[in-house]
């Protein structure tokens, strides 16, 4: 069944995205989004759900009422996995390329995932850089340490940007391999949990500015550079 709902207090990204994962963390709802422009969130619920559960969650700063329900039809048509992760692959594309460009004349497997590594956390950083205040909420959602330290939600980006650094400028490889296995060790933790509840929350890899699902993909990508910088300290 589908709610919709009047969502007063929200001012820019990061209160859209705290909201939106509060209503999504909880049990009785399958899927919740929330418009910032219009001021609406769309609910789609398994169970019944009271206003006041809905409003505690999302605590006293906001205000949330209801405003209509359509049990018909669905307004709007999903979209796929494929499209949903459009930005997601394009990245990926752009940093294959790059690293073709860069290892075309001397193609030697270690240099190769040296480089993915730095620019897949320099272009990461980015997107999380956008939105320094709406990302750190998005994170502790289903990040254990930044659950736990939610400064550590903080200072991620900057933390992607040294690792990045690093492995770009071949300045203590071994160091940020160790570290890379620590951090993505952590959040991929966090991931397969959310995935094994079948939560649908927004992955905050890619900042709050591109509304990124938490989907396989994110496990995957996790899985692929923790995988490179164990190869690599085997090596």
């Amino acid at each position: 069944m589908k709610y919709y709902y009047k969502i007063s207090g929200m001012t820019c990204i990061g209160c859209k995205t705290f909201v939106e994962n509060q209503l999504n963390d909880l049990d009785q709802i399958k899927d919740a989004k929330v418009d910032l422009e219009n001021q609406e969130a769309e609910i789609n619920v398994k169970n019944n759900i009271e206003l006041e559960v809905l409003q505690k969650k999302i605590t006293s700063k906001y205000n949330i009422s209801k405003k209509e329900y359509n049990s018909t039809v669905e307004v709007e048509a999903k979209k796929t996995k494929l499209q949903e992760l459009k930005p997601l692959l394009i990245i990926f594309l752009y940093i294959i390329i790059a690293i073709i460009f860069l290892h075309y004349q001397n193609w030697r497997w270690d240099q190769v995932m040296l480089d993915f590594m730095g620019l897949f956390y320099i272009i990461f950083s980015f997107f999380k850089i956008l939105d320094l205040k709406g990302f750190p909420e998005s994170f502790k959602i289903y990040d254990p340490i930044a659950k736990v330290f939610p400064i550590y939600g903080w200072i991620y980006p900057f933390i992607e940007i040294i690792l990045g650094i690093m492995f770009l400028m071949r300045f203590e490889v071994k160091i940020a391999l160790i570290s890379t296995i620590l951090i993505l060790g952590g959040t991929t933790i966090g991931v397969t949990k959310t995935l094994l509840e079948r939560k649908k929350i927004q992955c905050a890899c890619l900042g709050t500015h591109l509304k990124l699902p938490m989907t396989e993909a994110t496990l995957i990508e996790n899985v692929i550079m923790i995988l490179m910088a164990a190869i690599m300290l085997v090596k």
